[in-house]
């Protein structure tokens, strides 16, 4: 194979012309990667000769931002082979990435499998993959064995990083293939990626969690937490810029332990500080953030910054000190309490965001109306509210005094009234000023005007059109409607 850097394109994308398909496949990673690349370009190129059109996959995302992040990375690969995207699932390649935070996210899956089954019917040549969270589950991957037998392709997410290797497998050898690992220590990053927008990006700065919430499956499908090199980080937000991208996301699972395990050990908030000296980009954002290990340097950094947003989103989960501790989230009520009043004394125009579970096992109306006290002491600009669902192999899951939905219904209701309520209250605050906002796209429902995201994460409408995308645009908010502004451009 080529050196590295002639294999590669300007911004990581890939020149698989370069790779020599006649040698054995290396060794190392990303190159192994690019010589299947290449490989199954010549495939697909031959199915298209045969076929006299083009070949389309379909990528559908299930859960969170991170799930996301690798979907571009799939895209990039699937792309770099040859597929054309589609947003159809009646494709060539249809590729689920999954996610199994909750039960119900499982049964989505199975409901659209069964769909896709009727259609491979049609066309047998389809190919069918798996990947993702739901595939680290081991009861999960072999009801998908035995009951889904025209699932071709199954892999976690430890290996998203080998798609061009395993459908390689696939392709060539004409039978199922399933590689699921059960950890890793191997980060693989250098990879196309398809983004969404051209503008901003999400960039991985570590991987898994050492959490262990008593209601969460994440660290046992995700693994242990893995950091980035800081300089790794660094090298793809500056391409990124380069790239003409203006808003990086930094994600991770909790990126205050951003960090701690690296060789020589460097702090979230030192991070921040470097990704800032990048020329280019404009603003940055990360996500997400346990109240637990949040500090005093990190808060220092996002008040002295220019670039860091001023949006935190902070999980509460509970207002009841008690229900915390049975959640395992190592802190209490005065605690996040004593945390978010700092947060706001140090960073005054802040928008504070939050995740709340209603209905944990063992919740009394006590511990529930711990939670209302702490909503209407910290005055969150929405939150993200949802009713407990038991997830199997979980501790939690495994309680006897689960709350009967009868019982935990109304309290959810009665919260989401008073979130509604609170976030309306907040969104007015900036009326009549002039905010910054990065425009995203046209509105879904006026051609006429244009939709911004502002610093604080609010959505903006404001007359403009296609040529302001992508652009930072002063707005005077004329209008709150409680979750949104409507706005006029500033000359």
């Amino acid at each position: 194979m080529e050196d590295r850097q002639e294999s590669r394109g300007i911004f990581g994308e890939i020149n698989l012309d370069r790779v020599d398909v006649t040698a054995p496949p290396p060794a190392e990673e990303p190159e192994r990667q690019y010589y299947f690349m290449a490989r199954d370009r010549e495939l697909v190129r031959a199915k298209e000769a045969e076929l006299g059109r083009s070949l389309r996959a379909c990528v559908v995302t299930f859960g969170c931002q991170m799930n996301a992040k690798d979907s571009e990375k799939l895209l990039g690969i699937l792309r770099a082979i040859g597929y054309e995207e589609t947003d159809s699932e009646d494709a060539d390649f249809v590729l689920y990435n999954t996610c199994t935070v909750r039960e119900n996210a499982n049964q989505r899956l199975y409901g659209r499998l069964g769909q896709t089954n009727s259609r491979k019917r049609e066309k047998p040549q389809m190919l069918v993959a798996l990947c993702g969270c739901m595939m680290q589950e081991a009861e999960e991957v072999e009801k998908v064995r035995k009951s889904y037998p025209f699932v071709d392709l199954v892999f976690g997410t430890h290996n998203i990083f080998k798609l061009a290797e395993l459908l390689y497998l696939c392709l060539t050898e004409k039978c199922r293939v399933i590689d699921v690992w059960e950890s890793t220590e191997q980060i693989v990053e250098e990879l196309p990626a398809e983004r969404k927008y051209p503008f901003k990006s999400g960039v991985n700065i570590m991987f898994g969690c050492n959490n262990f919430c008593s209601y969460c499956i994440v660290p046992y499908v995700r693994g242990r937490e893995r950091s980035r090199a800081p300089e790794d980080i660094l090298d793809e937000i500056r391409r990124l810029a380069a790239d003409g991208v203006k808003e990086a996301m930094l994600l991770g699972q909790n990126v205050n332990s951003y960090g701690k395990n690296l060789p020589e050990p460097i702090t979230f908030a030192e991070l921040l500080r470097r990704v800032e000296e990048i020329d280019g980009i404009e603003r940055i954002r990360f996500m997400a953030s346990h109240p637990k290990d949040l500090s005093d340097e990190l808060i220092q950094v996002m008040r002295d910054s220019k670039k860091i947003c001023r949006h935190l989103h902070l999980p509460l989960q509970s207002g009841s000190s008690r229900i915390l501790k049975l959640m395992n989230r190592k802190y209490d009520k005065e605690q996040y309490l004593d945390l978010a009043a700092k947060i706001q004394r140090e960073i005054p125009d802040i928008s504070l965001t939050t995740d709340i579970i209603v209905g944990f096992p063992g919740e009394t109306e006590e511990d529930f109306e711990e939670t209302m006290d702490v909503v209407r002491k910290v005055r969150y600009d929405s939150a993200f509210t949802f009713l407990y669902s038991p997830r199997t192999g979980t501790p939690a899951a495994a309680r006897e005094d689960q709350v009967p939905p009868e019982v935990a219904k109304p309290r959810f209701d009665r919260l989401l009234r008073e979130v509604q309520q609170i976030a309306a209250e907040r969104c007015g605050r900036d009326l009549g000023t002039v905010q910054t906002a990065l425009v995203e796209e046209i509105d879904s429902h006026d051609p006429s005007l244009v939709t911004g995201r502002l610093s604080n994460n609010l959505m903006v409408h404001f007359p403009g059109d296609a040529r302001l995308i992508g652009h930072l645009v002063p707005v005077r908010l004329t209008e709150a409607h409680g979750f949104y502004y409507m706005g006029q451009p500033e000359s």
